[in-house]
């Protein structure tokens, strides 16, 4: 059955994989970003590959108002939105929390969480109403265990763990799934956003094992979204065969 797929953070990684993978099943998808150029350009490209219906939207997850203007200016028969995907977030800096700059931080929290939690709010009326739907919060092994230095970005996952189990109660009268995937390393731009465009230190966190990529990603994803309407996962970790968990990584050099 052909589903409206609401995807946060669809310019890059995980987002535009998931995307793809979507349309290519014939899906309806919303993808969100900040970059509207990377936006359209995705957009012609779905819909020339899949012959499915894009509709981009240009926001900042971080901005409520923006959020808010822009779901509610979704055309009427795009409103019914059946999966909603969470999957806008960063990393910014790698710093020891002594070290740590403010801007970094407020960046991951707003995004990582408040955005999350913004989007989330505008979406899941329509949702109870309906007493249906499905929303996939993408949070990370950072999420799991913390590890040096990454204090306030492991912190900001460990708040999409615990809203996301939050979220799974609270909606469970509704009839609407809640699932988490909290993948570990992945080689997208997670890293060169982290580390403020140092393609080449950023290139150095997957040197010597082999990292998961977006594509594998998006596959479980949308995996989670095929079971029986009864069955439902709440919390899958995934990491490549190399990494045990978030800071355990096995490297052959």
């Amino acid at each position: 059955m052909k589903k409206t797929v609401f995807i946060t953070g669809a310019t890059s990684g995980f987002g535009e994989a998931t995307a793809k993978l979507f349309a290519q099943n014939g899906h309806n998808i919303i993808i969100t970003g900040r970059r509207n150029e990377r936006l359209i350009a995705l957009q012609k490209g779905i819909e020339s590959s899949y012959g499915t219906q894009v509709l981009p939207l240009c926001f900042d997850v971080r901005d409520e108002q923006a959020v808010t203007e822009a779901i509610a200016s979704l055309p009427e028969w795009w409103k019914n939105i059946d999966i909603l995907i969470n999957n806008a977030g960063l990393a910014s800096g790698l710093e020891p929390i002594q070290e740590g700059s403010t801007e970094d931080w407020e960046k991951m929290i707003d995004t990582n969480v408040k955005g999350l939690l913004f989007v989330s709010k505008a979406i899941i009326p329509t949702m109870t109403a309906n007493k249906k739907g499905h929303i996939i919060n993408i949070g990370s092994t950072a999420g799991k265990e913390v590890y040096p230095n990454g204090n306030v970005y492991c912190a900001s996952k460990h708040a999409v763990d615990a809203i996301t189990k939050g979220m799974r109660i609270d909606l469970l009268p509704e009839g609407i799934k809640v699932t988490q995937i909290a993948p570990g390393a992945a080689n997208t731009e997670f890293s060169t956003v982290r580390f403020h465009g140092d393609t080449e230190r950023a290139d150095n966190a997957y040197k010597g094992y082999q990292p998961m990529v977006a594509e594998d990603i998006a596959e479980v994803i949308y995996y989670t979204t095929t079971l029986p309407d009864h069955l439902c996962i709440n919390d899958l970790v995934l990491t490549s065969l190399a990494q045990a968990n978030s800071y355990v990584i096995h490297r052959n050099e």
